[in-house]
């Protein structure tokens, strides 16, 4: 009888701002010498929050976990226009907000819940023609998008404290949450970019389960092997 891989399943890590999901990979990769790693859905750098690693035959899993539901709560900075949609991009255009009322705003958002179809960024890891958007963008380049159908099942308000603006969102993958930002920011006609993003579900896991990455990198390879998450549980617990 073979002895299950303690290093085969999914590790749950909650993403610092700064690094790339693939600078979280490569690192545990190279930290715990495991030969596969790879992620289930990809964090912007400034992003924080759930970040589900795959570790060896976990990998097979990556479709499903990538074509989960997620959620996010973040800050909505109304009266800047950025290149990126987010507060990392180049500002286009500052514009005064003060005359935008929380009921608008929140009239707004509630037109951007259910089925919608978005256009990616510029600045996206979406390919075309194998190219990620990203790289064209670096180089000036704009070039037509495929709007993608996604779904949104909450578009909360938070807090009100202009021009922040804090939310929650559930929703489909592939979904854009900088541009729903953005999108609220063109309707109430200030503009608007995302201030900050953290991904707190994602299908049957939550962040309050996962361990920062640097305590991760600290750990000796038996715990590491504690907190992976074993093909079987993981088989069951995406079944519920």
């Amino acid at each position: 009888m073979n002895t299950p891989d303690p290093f085969s399943g999914i590790l749950l890590v909650d993403k610092p701002p700064g690094p790339t999901s693939h600078d979280v990979v490569h690192k545990i990769r190279k930290t715990f010498r495991i030969e596969k790693v790879g992620h289930g859905g990809t964090l912007d750098p400034n992003a924080t929050g759930l970040l589900i690693i795959l570790l060896g035959k976990g990998t097979k899993f990556s479709d499903a976990i990538m074509g989960s539901d997620k959620s996010y709560e973040g800050i909505m900075r109304l009266g800047r226009i950025t290149r990126t949609q987010d507060c990392d991009g180049e500002t286009i255009e500052e514009r005064p907000f003060d005359a935008v009322t929380r009921e608008q705003t929140l009239a707004e958002m509630a037109k951007l819940e259910g089925d919608l179809y978005q256009t990616p960024p510029m600045v996206s890891a979406v390919k075309v023609e194998g190219v990620p958007l990203y790289k064209l963008a670096r180089k000036g380049q704009e070039v037509e998008r495929k709007q993608r159908f996604v779904h949104v099942y909450r578009y909360e308000m938070l807090d009100w404290a202009p021009p922040l603006v804090s939310i929650a969102v559930d929703c489909s993958k592939g979904t854009y949450v900088r541009t729903l930002a953005h999108d609220v920011g063109q309707a109430l006609g200030c503009g608007a970019c995302l201030d900050s993003l953290r991904r707190t579900k994602s299908g049957a896991f939550s962040v309050s389960d996962a361990l920062p990455f640097d305590d991760i990198l600290a750990l000796t390879p038996p715990q590491l092997a504690e907190r992976v998450i074993p093909l079987a549980r993981l088989a069951q617990q995406m079944s519920r």
